[in-house]
Formats: C-alpha cells, sequence, structure tokens
C-alpha cells in the first residue's frame, strides 16, 4: 500500500514544473520549482499572490489562502534565480513571465510557504477570469461541463457558486445555448441560497452530450455579507484573498451605486453604518472615488486612508433595491434595444406571444340526457342523445370566429363557426362512439393588422350506453331467469306428486312399434284367452295404422 500512497500523493501535488513540498496536506507546503532536473527553493521577494493562485491552480487545489515565508521551514540550496511575473489566470507555473533576479541565496524565513485550499469541486472556465465563465464540476474525478434541467437554478444557485469559489456575489447567470458538445454532469436540485457549497443542494447525476451548459459571473471583487437577501449586508471588499470591512467615513452614495450594479441589484436605497454588524478584521486601507458610473468597484480610483481600524458603527452598511426584471440591450443607451426580462434569475429575450393579447377561450357543454351544462373538464354523454359544445371568450374585441377541434384515438378533426356575441355552438344531434375523445376551442381575431388566437382548456368526452336501455336489458335478464326457474319447478313437481313411499320409478321406456289391424281385429285379439299367443303382426286393411306403444318396466329403487 505504501507506494501505490507514494504515487497518488507524487501525482496530485507535483507536477513537471512545481511542487509543495514539507506541508499539511496535499495543498500546502513550501514552493519548489524544477529547474535543469533539480527542484530549487523559491525566495519570497520573487513570488506574490498571483504567482501563488497559478501555483495552487496547477496543483489541483483552490485559492490560496496564506502565503508567508518559512512557513513550511527554511529554504534548502540550490535557490530559483529569477522573479515570476504572473497575471494569475495561467495554467502553469512556467508559462508566466520571467525576469532575472539579483539573488542567488535567501535570507533566512523568506522561502515561500503556501497554502492553498482544499481542492473545489465547481470550476467557471472560458470566461476571461477565475470568478466567471461557464460552469463546471469534478465528479467521480472527471470535469464536465454542469447542465441544470430544471427552471429551480437561479441567481441563488449561483451565489453558492461564488461563496464556494470566494469570488464575492452572484451578478448574473445564464444560459449557455448549444455551449457543449461533450458529456455533462446533470444538477436538478434547488438552492436556499445559504449552502456553502454546491453539493449541499442536492445530487448529481450523468447527462447526455450537446446540452446547454449555465455561465456564472461573479462580483470577484465585493460582496454583501450578513443581509437580509443577494441585494443587501456589510459591504466587504477582497484584498490580497482576504475580506475586508470598509469604513463608512471611506464609502460614499457615488460608490454604493457601483456596488449595488457589480453585485446585479438595483440602485441604492440605504445606506448606513452598522447597519447589518459592526466592522471585522481586517479594514480595508483606501477610500473609494467612485464617479458611479463604473461596472466594477476596483475599477475606481482609490487614494490612501489613515486608518487602519474602523469605530463601533461605522462599517458600511448598504441596502440595494431588488433587480430589475426589465432591460433593453444592444441599443447603444440604456434606454433603447432589445427588450429582456430576468426571470427565476435568468435574462433572457421577452418573446411577445399572440395569447398574450387576448383572454383565454373558455369551454362548456350542455347534454340532453342531463337537461345541465357544466364547465367541468370532463364530460359523459349517453348513446343516441343529443349534446352541445359551447365555445366562448370575455368580451374584448368584435368578430372573430372560433374553431372546436377534435382529436379522437385515430383521427382529427377542426369545425369553425364566426363568433355570435362573443360564443358559438356546436351541435351533435347523437352521440356516437366516434364522438369519444378530446375537445379544444381555439379563438381567432384579426386586429392592429395582427391574426391573434387563444386557446381554451381541453374538454374530455366519454361516451357510454344509455342508462335506460341498460336497465330493460337487467329487466330482461331477471325475467328470463325467473321463468326458467319456475318452469324447472314445475316439472320436477308434476313428476313426484301423489307418489307412494316406496314407489318404484322408471327408469327407462322401451319403445314397440307395432302394426294393427283394422279395429274389428284389435277387438277379437282382445277377447281371446289369457295366455293365447299374439302371433305376427299383420296388414290385412287399408285402413290399418301404425301406433307408438310404450311398455314401462319398473326396478325397485
Amino acid at each position: 500500500m505504501a507506494p501505490l500512497s507514494k504515487l497518488l500523493m507524487v501525482l496530485f501535488w507535483s507536477t513537471e514544473s512545481v511542487r509543495l513540498v514539507n506541508g499539511s496536506g496535499l495543498c500546502s507546503g513550501r514552493v519548489e520549482v524544477k529547474s535543469d532536473q533539480l527542484w530549487v527553493s523559491v525566495c519570497e521577494a520573487d513570488f506574490d499572490q498571483q504567482d501563488a493562485e497559478v501555483v495552487c491552480r496547477e496543483s489541483g487545489c483552490g485559492a490560496p489562502s496564506a502565503l508567508q515565508g518559512a512557513l513550511y521551514g527554511e529554504v534548502e540550496a540550490p535557490v530559483w534565480t529569477k522573479e515570476f511575473q504572473c497575471e494569475g489566470s495561467e495554467s502553469r507555473l512556467l508559462d508566466c513571465v520571467t525576469s532575472d533576479s539579483a539573488r542567488d541565496t535567501c535570507s533566512p524565513g523568506k522561502a515561500v510557504g503556501l497554502t492553498c485550499s482544499e481542492p473545489d469541486d465547481v470550476r467557471l472556465v472560458e470566461g476571461g477570469r477565475r470568478c466567471a465563465g461557464r460552469l463546471e464540476m469534478n465528479h467521480q474525478g472527471e470535469w464536465r461541463p454542469l447542465v441544470h434541467l430544471s427552471s429551480l437554478w437561479s441567481l441563488k444557485s449561483a451565489a453558492v457558486v461564488c461563496r464556494q469559489l470566494d469570488c464575492g456575489s452572484a451578478v448574473s447567470t445564464e444560459w449557455i445555448s448549444g455551449s457543449t458538445k461533450q458529456p455533462v454532469w446533470v444538477f436538478n436540485s434547488q438552492c436556499a441560497g445559504s449552502e456553502s457549497a454546491l453539493r449541499e443542494c442536492g445530487a448529481v447525476r450523468i447527462g447526455n452530450t450537446d446540452s446547454d451548459s449555465k455561465e456564472v459571473i461573479c462580483s470577484e471583487s465585493v460582496r454583501l455579507v450578513n443581509g437580509s437577501g443577494l441585494c443587501s449586508g456589510r459591504v466587504e471588499v477582497k484584498s490580497d484573498q482576504l475580506w475586508a470591512s470598509v469604513c463608512e467615513a471611506d464609502f460614499d452614495r457615488q460608490d454604493a451605486e457601483v456596488v449595488c450594479r457589480e453585485s446585479g441589484c438595483g440602485a441604492p436605497s440605504a445606506l448606513q453604518g452598522a447597519l447589518y454588524g459592526e466592522v471585522e478584521a481586517p479594514v480595508w486601507t483606501k477610500e473609494f472615488q467612485c464617479e458611479g458610473s463604473e461596472s466594477r468597484l476596483l475599477d475606481c480610483v482609490t487614494s490612501d486612508s489613515a486608518r487602519d481600524t474602523c469605530s463601533p458603527g461605522k462599517a458600511v452598511g448598504l441596502t440595494c433595491s431588488e433587480p430589475d426584471d426589465v432591460r433593453l440591450v444592444e441599443g447603444g443607451s440604456r434606454c433603447a434595444g432589445r427588450l429582456e426580462m430576468n426571470h427565476q434569475g435568468e435574462w433572457r429575450p421577452l418573446v411577445y406571444k399572440s395569447s398574450d393579447l387576448l383572454l383565454q377561450a373558455n369551454i362548456s357543454h350542455y347534454s340532453s340526457m342531463s337537461g345541465s351544462e357544466g364547465h367541468q373538464q370532463g364530460l359523459q354523454v349517453f348513446l343516441g342523445y343529443s349534446f352541445t359544445i359551447t365555445c366562448s371568450i370575455q368580451p374584448q374585441y368584435p368578430g372573430g370566429s372560433f374553431h372546436l377541434t377534435f382529436t379522437g384515438t385515430n383521427r382529427t378533426h377542426t369545425q369553425s363557426q364566426t363568433a355570435v356575441n362573443h360564443s358559438a355552438n356546436f351541435l351533435f344531434p347523437a352521440a356516437d362512439h366516434a364522438h369519444q375523445g378530446n375537445y379544444s376551442c381555439v379563438y381567432h381575431i384579426y386586429v392592429f393588422s395582427h391574426n391573434f388566437s387563444s386557446e381554451s382548456e381541453p374538454l374530455s368526452l366519454t361516451v357510454s350506453a344509455s342508462p335506460l336501455t341498460a336497465l330493460i336489458i337487467r329487466v330482461v335478464v331477471v325475467l328470463t331467469v325467473l321463468l326458467v326457474s319456475n318452469t324447472a319447478l314445475y316439472l320436477y313437481f308434476k313428476t313426484t306428486r301423489g307418489r307412494k313411499p316406496g314407489h318404484k320409478n322408471p327408469i327407462y321406456e322401451n319403445i314397440e312399434l307395432v302394426s294393427l289391424s283394422t279395429t274389428n281385429e284389435a277387438g277379437r285379439r282382445g277377447e281371446r284367452g289369457p295366455g293365447h299367443r299374439v302371433g305376427s303382426p299383420r296388414c290385412s286393411s287399408p285402413t290399418s295404422r301404425w301406433t307408438v306403444l310404450l311398455s314401462q318396466s319398473n326396478i325397485q329403487r
């Protein structure tokens, strides 16, 4: 296990150009740079905050949290002989510009010790700076664009991202249409805005390619804390990777306008000391001199301030109005351009639909069987009975027409009528199973040189048998059952009535076909004595007839 653990550590914090040694974890230690296949120490005078940002990024860690000489041990020979001049956005330390340094040794306590925050699992890329761009998440060891498939994503969710990245307040968040053709992570939960990390809001799962991702823009340099919402709080400014409080004497109305704008909020509505808590160290040591039109607070001119502390009750508390929900863009001025609306924390072009001009159409029904009408979404009619569907709309404009659209199992059909008194009646004389399906009314009208329409809620119609027919069928069935039962009982009692106990029941019958002669011969046969044997029957007369004689043989039960 030891060799594997060592290998994993080297891969994480040691790159081909820089490493952190003797630290308490993977993201802290004394900075060493590789030069001529040797690892050399770096002097504090040749290394600043922007250089630290690049090292932390290259090491796979978060933002720098501490930069101090000899924090993780004294310098070891050899010593790096150049001075780094990074801008802070480079991916690798060796991509930074360097200049020769006059020193070849470091004084005691001057070896660069760096502590980076733990690696973030979210980042903003392709935005030109660390705190703006397309949102990506590291999940299962892989960075992918993060997409959100529901309407629950808002500026509050973006605020969590900005807080996690230590980038101040969320300014805006928008969809980037067709921005990625690679696999994505899908995030489908809602943030309250107070979470410290995005994962606290919900779960992440694998998504498909070719999805629209999210762009997040953070203020980066200023934030409002301890407020009642995203647009209020105590003003803090980022200085040397630390958030510093601002004193009331160094901040005025013009400065407040810039902060509110940078935070994505409306105009300032309240500016008061200690409105959202007392000052916390450290304290911002400059005085802002904004004109009020700047986009970012750090774009404003500043002058040194004599104070390094604030008196009680003097920490700047700022309340901005809620952000406007409409704006005009790309028009050359604030009061001209394409109309956009902010809805659920997202700016999008506003499209005017025809249904916005009209009230919604109504649909109702009348059935001759029930003799009543209604507006419920479900309608039951009976076979053979008439029914009427009525389309209507509240009076707004004269004229217009109604289209009744029917959608059945295998067909779609539309009927049209001119609107009379803002309504139209569609009569169906006899309900049939073919009428079963969904109906909707669409009102059409031409006004203001444009065609407009308004559609009703759908009406579901079911066709069933008449209750009278069903009653008749039930009565016939009952009568038939009673008739059969009574007949069976009658036959049973007829065959058993008057029978003595022990009487033998017939179980079979022999059918004997005999030929009888004339009536006279039958009489003579009857006169013969007992025991006289009857010969074969004769047919001596044309008037003879055939008769079936039944002889019964009984057996004892």
